[in-house]
């Protein structure tokens, strides 16, 4: 015979187990549903880089995380408008995505620890392989960040560029003045009037910021990158149906891009006897039905968005002014590291 107080913790174990299991059950899909139910998708941007997030005058959005949120909204409507960006600073980005006010946060964000452990986050595979630099007014005549000891630094507040400053001159036992504003905008503007020595920000922000002083060919970025700075969207935690569609929205992008699947060849592919292509693209398996999608869920992103190497691109490479190489974003095929798992 169970005694009473073994049979009653025995009972209260079961009602916990199920009620567990009852509530993930419930949360299991909320996002997708909820997204679908309000017929778009609410992606929190940056609204002032360009090359990964930035509206023209006419409100459209364009950038390497801008094509991404298309690609989401591809995969689910088979429609990349049915997005709309909401304009986030760096300080109010996890905010909002822990808050719901946006289902997705693709915002040239860095993946660290803190932020996803210690924030309910989830980051869902880097887009974008970075790390921080500086740039100085020629007048200063330095060539490297090792002699910049005493000078004053213009960062954005509330990024990982204020805590790798904070390290790069701690280690070096050099000083310096931070001077903080609360977007990149305002930093880059103190710069260039004068009230700082150096900008810091990550690498590619920098040769994208230059191009907006008075006088960019006064100015020059220097050699040193002084930290990693791995971009990724990121969603918030308790959804793994939700985190696994945003997920393989960049592993799709990534494999097509390995496969030679480009938006222009993509309905020829679907005739290929290709085993990797044909998985990719739905023609067999149903590899979607998994993540809650249709089976062209990948063929909708390649047809309407393309693969990364066309988002990269149009957007930050040899198709955009701003020329920046593919470098460690390459595919790991190509010499860079950029490698996604496959669909299978």
């Amino acid at each position: 015979m169970i005694k009473a107080p073994l049979l009653r913790f025995i009972l209260c174990l079961s009602f916990g187990l199920s009620f567990g299991l009852a509530a993930a059950s419930a949360a299991a899909g909320a996002t997708l549903d909820q997204v679908k139910q309000r017929g778009y998708l609410n992606c929190g941007s940056n609204p002032g880089l360009a090359g990964f997030g930035l509206p023209d005058s006419n409100g459209n959005w364009t950038g390497l995380d801008v094509d991404f949120c298309r690609a989401v909204a591809a995969a689910i409507f088979d429609d990349p408008n049915k997005v709309k960006f909401i304009p986030l600073t760096a300080k109010d980005r996890f905010t909002a995505l822990q808050s719901g006010e946006v289902d997705v946060l693709a915002h040239n964000t860095t993946w660290t620890v803190s932020r996803e452990a210690g924030q309910g986050l989830l980051f869902t595979g880097v887009n974008y392989y970075d790390g921080q630099g500086f740039m100085i007014h020629n007048k200063l005549n330095i060539s490297s960040a090792l002699e910049l000891s005493g000078a004053s630094i213009c960062v954005q507040q509330g990024t990982t560029s204020e805590l790798n400053l904070a390290d790069f001159f701690h280690s070096h036992q050099m000083q310096y003045e931070s001077v903080t504003f609360a977007t990149s905008d305002e930093a880059l503007k103190a710069y260039d009037t004068g009230r700082c020595d150096a900008f810091t920000t990550d690498s590619s922000a920098l040769y994208i910021e230059r191009l907006k002083l008075a006088n960019p060919d006064q100015n020059v970025i220097l050699p040193e990158i002084i930290s990693k700075e791995p971009f990724s969207p990121a969603v918030r935690q308790g959804d793994d149906q939700w985190f696994n569609i945003v997920k393989w929205v960049n592993f799709a992008m990534l494999d097509a891009e390995e496969a030679g699947i480009t938006s222009k060849n993509v309905d020829e592919k679907m005739s290929s006897d290709d085993p990797t292509a044909r998985r990719l693209l739905g023609v067999e398996g149903d590899f979607g039905q998994s993540l809650g999608l249709t089976k062209d869920w990948a063929y909708r992103i390649i047809k309407q968005v393309g693969n990364y190497g066309e988002s990269f691109d149009r957007n930050l490479g040899s198709g955009s002014k701003l020329g920046i190489k593919r470098g460690i974003n390459s595919l790991w095929t190509r010499g860079g590291i950029q490698y996604a798992p496959p669909v299978r």
